[in-house]
């Protein structure tokens, strides 16, 4: 047995067909995991700074009438900006229609859920791909290590003297296999967990922003000043 046959391009290269499946499966999981990856954080990442440019711009004490004006209405924002145009939208439609207060806030709040529904599917886009690789790639590299050494019993049984170099080659890419499917599952199981958090917290912020618009507005409904402000 000489190096080149056990070294791990040749034992890929020379591995059973179910074996050799299982690996090109979990490759491309792990690629696939690592492109949701570098886009969730670069997402998450933008959100999070559009989310604090308008929050600045929100409670810097402009007239909400403006700021609404300033949002070109076939421009669809996202995060909390997407909230305030949805909720101020809704609340600039029901004013002329009621003086309800209570009317006119849970109309502007039940918009401004929808929004926030819609900020969640975008903000944990694919993280569920994330949390399918992080939990079956170990058990689909198990199944290319059982299938390996299933092989070098095979290989046992057919030789009338057991050797090291009989059974190598099997086991090799059993534990190949095993550690294919660790490679891929670890940085998935990793990231999933901290974009998870990361778009939990984000999301947090909203909701914490729609209470605060909320109040806002039920400031000015009872004060009837007509000219909404964030201060």
């Amino acid at each position: 047995m000489n190096d080149n046959t056990m070294s791990i391009p040749h034992l890929i290269m020379n591995a059973s067909v179910v074996v050799q499946l299982v690996m090109l499966l979990l490759m491309v999981g792990s690629i696939l995991s690592w492109v949701v990856i570098f886009q969730r954080s670069i997402a998450l990442r933008r959100a999070k700074q559009e989310y604090n440019q308008f929050e600045e711009s929100f409670w810097s004490g402009v007239d909400l009438n403006e700021l609404y004006r300033e949002i070109p209405a076939d421009d669809p924002r996202h995060g909390a900006e997407h909230m305030f145009q949805s909720g101020f939208r809704e609340f600039n439609r029901l004013m002329p229609k009621t003086r309800n207060a209570d009317t006119v806030l849970e109309g502007v709040q039940r918009s401004m859920r929808v929004a926030w529904s819609r900020e969640e599917d975008r903000l944990t886009q694919h993280l569920v791909f994330l949390a399918t690789v992080a939990s079956a790639s170990p058990y689909i590299g198990l199944f290319g290590t059982v299938w390996g050494i299933m092989g070098s019993f095979q290989s046992l049984s057919m030789t009338q003297q057991a050797t090291l170099a009989t059974v190598a080659p099997w086991i090799a890419e059993a534990l190949i296999a095993t550690a294919m499917g660790l490679f891929a599952a670890i940085p998935a199981v990793i990231f999933y967990n901290r974009l998870s958090n990361n778009a939990s917290r984000l999301l947090g912020k909203y909701e914490d922003f729609a209470e605060e618009f909320h109040a806002i507005l039920h400031r000015n409904l009872q004060g009837r000043d007509g000219k909404p402000s964030a201060s």
